[in-house]
């Protein structure tokens, strides 16, 4: 439930339209669903403006799929992480219209997604260092997308040919916030921002061989950056880069 619908709702109750006892029984789960296994924040969307999303790693494809459609029942659309084959399965056999995007390890359901930018419309721009970086590059972009943002994707572009990012300037410029994504050293996010005025968020990525520390390094080269107006999360989080790619959209329209 979200501002615009519980103003419907409370409307309704205030003409009679809606009994007294029908608006308790669903404001009863307002706050949280208990399904035992799970307590679902149906109440995050009017507190945060945007649904609670399912990790579904860790859950069975039962569970998942009961979350997710209990919060699409509830918001009109849901968004599921890091889902396996199975656990798509299930849910689209449960929510019609779910799409699985499978090198993402996403699920999206009630969403018309925003696949490029209008003429003069904002937009996250989603970069990779390398093609490897694609699993945690198509995350982020998704997540933006199921936040309603208009993104564009500019993969395979990272330091060890620079002349690929630096042939995209006018891409680089137009973006009101980037999400670079990389692995190795990690020097991608650092480069972006020293060309761009727009924030930068920065998503290591656990790519690279030993010394690499399974993204720790990328992770700390990232956080010393020279380059001012990044902002870093956690190692292969493009669900988390996603969203504050959003947040801080949706903050400045």
């Amino acid at each position: 439930m979200n501002e615009a619908s519980l103003r419907q709702f409370l409307e309704r109750v205030s003409r009679g339209d809606t009994g007294v006892d029908e608006a308790v029984a669903r404001l009863r789960d307002l706050p949280y669903e208990n399904l035992g296994y799970a307590r679902i924040d149906h109440h995050r969307e009017l507190r945060r403006g945007a649904p609670e999303v399912v990790f579904c790693e860790g859950k069975t494809p039962e569970q998942a799929t009961e979350i997710l459609a209990r919060i699409a029942a509830h918001a009109g659309r849901a968004l599921g992480t890091r889902a396996s084959q199975a656990h798509a399965e299930a849910i689209r056999e449960r929510v019609p219209g779910a799409e699985y995007f499978p090198v993402a390890r996403v699920v999206m359901a009630g969403v018309e997604r925003r696949r490029a930018a209008g003429e003069g419309q904002p937009y996250v721009l989603v970069a990779s260092g390398g093609t490897a970086d694609l699993p945690v590059a198509e995350e982020a972009a998704l997540t933006a997308e199921f936040y309603r943002c208009a993104v564009e994707r500019l993969y395979d572009a990272g330091v060890a040919g620079v002349h690929r990012l630096l042939d995209q300037r006018a891409l680089l410029a137009g973006a009101r916030v980037i999400v670079a994504v990389a692995g190795m050293d990690g020097a991608l996010p650092g480069l972006v921002a020293g060309l761009v005025g727009c924030p930068v968020i920065a998503v290591p990525t656990s790519v690279g061989y030993g010394t690499g520390l399974g993204g720790v390094a990328a992770l700390t080269n990232m956080l010393n950056t020279c380059a001012p107006g990044v902002a870093v999360v956690n190692i292969d989080n493009g669900f988390g880069g996603g969203y504050l790619a959003a947040v801080m959209v949706r903050m400045t329209q």
